[in-house]
C-alpha cells in the first residue's frame, strides 16, 4: 500500500452528532453548555431536508409563536401566523449561528461502528472519528414508506414522492390519486385539485382536528391543557402511539380548517385505504365510514378535555363557546375499485410516510422491524442516543418546539453517562 493510499488517521472527540437539523443543534447547545467537546456532522447543509425535501407552499403546522429552540424563539411581527418552508431553514440555519455550533457540512456518514470496548468509530466521506458517545439526530423520515403494492401500478402511470413533488404545475395532465390522508396528503390533494386535475384521496387512519377552537389555535390548547407534555413512560401502548399520523392540520393565512368535509365540498373524492393492485384495478378498503366515524369520535373526545380543562381552570372567558362539528361525511356506498388502465389516472401521489435509514448503522441496536431499540432516546447500546423521533420522549417531540426538553433531557443522560466509569467498562451489545 503506498502512503498515498494509507487510511489518515482519525480525528477524536467526545461526542458525534450526526445531523444538523433542530435535533442535532439543540443536543449542541446543552452539550456546549456542559463543556463537552463535540462536533455535527452533516450530509448537506445545515436545515438540509428543509431546503431539498419540501414542497413550495408547505408551512409548519404551528404558529409561530410555538417556534422556538434552547435559548431562541420566534420574534418577528407574525407570532400567530405559520413559517413557510424556507423561513422555517432560515429560523434553524439562524440558530445554527447564534450558538455557534461545530458544524461540518458536506460530511456523509457511512458507518458507525464499535471501535473498542470505550469508544465508536464514525466513518464519513471526509474521514473517521472516534468518539465515546454518539447521537443519531439524522431524523425519521429519510426513505419514503411506500406500500410493496406500489409495484403493481400500471407502468404507465407515473408515482411520485412528496419529499420529489414541488407544485402541481409540475404533475402530467389527468386525474391523481393521492394515498394517505394525514396532514401531507390532505395539503397535497387540496393543491393538486386547485390545479384542475381531478383528484381522488384514499383516507386510511387518521387524525381529525380543527385548526382553531374556542378562539384560539388548536395548538394553544394542546399547550394549555399538557396534550403536547405527555411523557412517553405515561402511554399504555407506547408503539402504537409512535405510529399515530400526523394531525389534519394546514397552516394558511386564513387559519381555515382542512379536513375530509371540506375536501369533498371541493370536489375532491373519497375513498378508502389503498388495499391492492390487482390486473391492474386499485382496490380499495370498505372501512372508510368506520375509520371516519373513530377520527371524529377521537376528535370530539379531545376537544371535551380541553373544555373540561377550561371549566376546571376557570378559563371559560377566555375564548369563545365550546362547539363540535359535523361529522365526516362519505359518499353512500364508498368507492371500492378504479381501474387504473383507463387513463382516467396519470399519477400516483404516495403520501404514506417516512422512515428512518440507518443502513449505516453497523451496531447491532435494530429490532427485527428495522427500527432503534431504545428507552426514551437512550439507546440499547452505551454511549448511544437517538433524538428526532415521533412521541420520543414526549408527544411533542416531533415538533421543532419539543426538541428542547428531549436534548435537556439526553444530554443530561449523556454527560453523566461520560462523567461516570461506564464508558470504561462497555458491556457488549
Amino acid at each position: 500500500m503506498t502512503s498515498s493510499a494509507k487510511k489518515r488517521p482519525a480525528s477524536s472527540v467526545d461526542v458525534v452528532v450526526i445531523g444538523a437539523g433542530q435535533c442535532g443543534l439543540a443536543m449542541s447547545h446543552f452539550l456546549r453548555r456542559s463543556s463537552i467537546e463535540h462536533v455535527i456532522l452533516e450530509r448537506g447543509e445545515i436545515a438540509n431536508s428543509w431546503r431539498q425535501e419540501r414542497w413550495d407552499s408547505l408551512k409548519l403546522l404551528t404558529p409561530n409563536w410555538l417556534s422556538r429552540l434552547p435559548g431562541y424563539s420566534y420574534e418577528g411581527p407574525r407570532p400567530d401566523d405559520y413559517m413557510a418552508v424556507r423561513e422555517v431553514a432560515d429560523f434553524v440555519t439562524g440558530y445554527a449561528r447564534f450558538t455557534e455550533a461545530p458544524v461540518r457540512t458536506g460530511v456523509e456518514v457511512t458507518s458507525v461502528s464499535i471501535n473498542d470496548d470505550t469508544s465508536y468509530r464514525v466513518t464519513t466521506t471526509a474521514g473517521d472519528w472516534v468518539c465515546r458517545a454518539v447521537v443519531l439526530a439524522s431524523g425519521a423520515f429519510n426513505l419514503p414508506a411506500i406500500p410493496k403494492l406500489s409495484a403493481a401500478i400500471p407502468s404507465a402511470i407515473r408515482q411520485v414522492l412528496p419529499r420529489e413533488y414541488r407544485n402541481a404545475t409540475e404533475l402530467d395532465e389527468g386525474g391523481v390519486l393521492v394515498v394517505g390522508a394525514s396532514a401531507t396528503g390532505l395539503q397535497l390533494a387540496e393543491e393538486i385539485h386547485a390545479s384542475g386535475r381531478p383528484v381522488t384521496l384514499a383516507v386510511g387512519e387518521h387524525v381529525r382536528m380543527p385548526r382553531t377552537y374556542r378562539g384560539h389555535d388548536i395548538q394553544y390548547w394542546m399547550n394549555q391543557v399538557g396534550l403536547l407534555d405527555e411523557c412517553y413512560t405515561r402511554v399504555d401502548d407506547i408503539q402504537r402511539a409512535r405510529r399515530v399520523p400526523s394531525p389534519q392540520l394546514v397552516g394558511s393565512d386564513d387559519r381555515r380548517t382542512l379536513d375530509l368535509n371540506r375536501l369533498s365540498s371541493q370536489g375532491v373524492r373519497l375513498a378508502g385505504r389503498l388495499a391492492g393492485v390487482r390486473d391492474g384495478k386499485a382496490l380499495f378498503s370498505g372501512s372508510l365510514r368506520n375509520v371516519c366515524a373513530l377520527a371524529d369520535l377521537k376528535m370530539d373526545r379531545m376537544l371535551k378535555s380541553i373544555d373540561d380543562w377550561i371549566d376546571s381552570n376557570g378559563a371559560a372567558d377566555s375564548g369563545s363557546p365550546a362547539e363540535r362539528y359535523a361529522p365526516t361525511t362519505t359518499d353512500k356506498p364508498s368507492l371500492l375499485g378504479l381501474d387504473l388502465g383507463s387513463g382516467e389516472i396519470r399519477t400516483v401521489v404516495w403520501a404514506t410516510g417516512y422512515r428512518p435509514d440507518y443502513s449505516w448503522l453497523d451496531v447491532p441496536v435494530l429490532d427485527r422491524k428495522g427500527q432503534v431499540r431504545h428507552d426514551g432516546g437512550v439507546v440499547d447500546a452505551p454511549g448511544m442516543y437517538i433524538m428526532g423521533l415521533p412521541f420520543l420522549r414526549r408527544r411533542k417531540s416531533s415538533f421543532i418546539h419539543g426538541v428542547e426538553d428531549d436534548a435537556r433531557d439526553l444530554s443530561r443522560h449523556l454527560v453523566a453517562y461520560l462523567d461516570s466509569r461506564a464508558w470504561r467498562t462497555r458491556v457488549a451489545v
